[in-house]
């Protein structure tokens, strides 16, 4: 697994995006995008590092923000994502939402666990890089 971004929860992702254009080096932003099987306004911001961070907000994300707790995930590029559920499972994860298309990253699969690391996203890469 590669670490591939940091998913923030927010109530606005317009404020959001002010916070951290002003105290980060952003040198990429995505529109903000609605993914209908999400549920969830999305928009990822990539920094002059080249760390990725993920904004969302919507009814997914309601319970993490009435509890204060901004940090919604951790996501992971994963070479086959089944095989990483699997993986996952078997060490004790919780299977979340099952592996299904993400528009924010060109409708590759997505597929979200509960863990001893919180929640994880697995994110299947391009087919062309593998």
């Amino acid at each position: 697994m590669l670490f591939h971004h940091l998913g923030v929860a927010t109530d606005s992702i317009e404020q959001t995006i002010l916070f951290i254009e002003k105290n980060f080096n952003i040198i990429k932003k995505t529109d903000i995008i609605f993914d209908t099987l999400q549920d969830a306004n999305l928009c990822m911001l990539t920094t002059k590092e080249g760390t990725n961070i993920e904004l969302v907000s919507g009814k997914t994300v309601q319970r993490f923000i009435k509890k204060q707790q901004f940090l919604y995930h951790t996501c992971w590029e994963v070479e086959d994502i089944e095989k990483s559920i699997n993986s996952l499972y078997d060490s004790g994860a919780l299977l979340i939402s099952p592996a299904k298309e993400a528009i924010l990253f060109n409708n590759r699969k997505v597929a979200f666990m509960h863990s001893a690391l919180g929640i994880i996203e697995l994110l299947e890469k391009e087919k062309d890089s593998m």
